[in-house]
């Protein structure tokens, strides 16, 4: 409990076994529940998070969006939810920097910004980095809105997370979360989050093949959701 507000954690995972101990360990005592929604690892990743005390359930079809999904669905009442990825990149040690916004200042969805905090060297690979820039930029000149980063360690309230009805089963989990944050009109906040280069490799920007969904997943997102926008706004002109 924080502040009167009951946390849940959800971790995205897949064959995170080298890492997935030291992220839960460091997850502060006053979270409530931990969720490690797991994509079918096969190194013993679902063992260890059950041993470390998270309760585990399985997304098998080995996609980030619908990982978080099954995690959420998992999860029992709680008034914040925050995502952590189980690689050990984050710092799941000052998660208050994102829950303290939602539960004192009344902010809805907190996202952690690797591009505001100190990201290691070789932490952010130059492909994630220029996506991110560019999903930021396009963002911006279609919905006049600034962000500095896609960054997947982030609050949300969980009744916010509710009116945004996320369907994204793949990569484009974060964008479509931020999208839908400013169509729904959300009290957004950005906070700056350290990021350190990541145990063991990734299964996204670790690849050419994973680089390259992924960059298609968040790009395709923004354009899917502009394009249902602007015929939602055409449509309800002509009614």
């Amino acid at each position: 409990m924080r502040h009167g507000h009951k946390v849940g954690v959800v971790i995205p995972a897949l064959n995170e076994a080298e890492a997935i101990t030291r992220v839960i360990g460091d997850i502060p005592a006053w979270v409530d529940v931990i969720v490690v929604a797991d994509n079918g690892s096969s190194d013993g990743t679902q063992r260890l998070a059950e041993a470390s005390g998270a309760q585990v359930t399985v997304a098998p079809d080995g996609a980030y969006g619908a990982a978080c999904l099954a995690g959420i669905a998992a999860l029992p009442d709680c008034s914040i939810i925050v995502f952590v990825d189980g690689d050990y990149s984050d710092y799941p040690d000052r998660m208050d920097q994102l829950v303290d916004p939602i539960a004192v200042d009344g902010v809805d969805l907190v996202i952690g910004s690797r591009q505001l905090g100190r990201a290691a060297a070789g932490a952010l690979t130059l492909p994630q980095r220029f996506g991110n820039w560019l999903a930021c930029r396009l963002i911006k000149l279609l919905w006049g809105v600034s962000y500095t980063d896609l960054g997947p360690f982030r609050a949300i309230r969980a009744d916010a997370l509710r009116r945004l009805a996320m369907t994204d089963r793949a990569y484009g989990w974060t964008v479509e979360m931020q999208l839908r944050a400013i169509q729904e009109g959300l009290y957004v906040r950005e906070v700056p989050v350290d990021y350190r280069v990541r145990i063991g490799r990734s299964k996204i920007s670790g690849t050419v093949r994973g680089t390259f969904l992924a960059g298609h997943a968040i790009l395709g997102t923004i354009f899917r959701i502009a394009m249902s926008e602007r015929t939602r706004k055409r449509s309800q002109t002509f009614c």
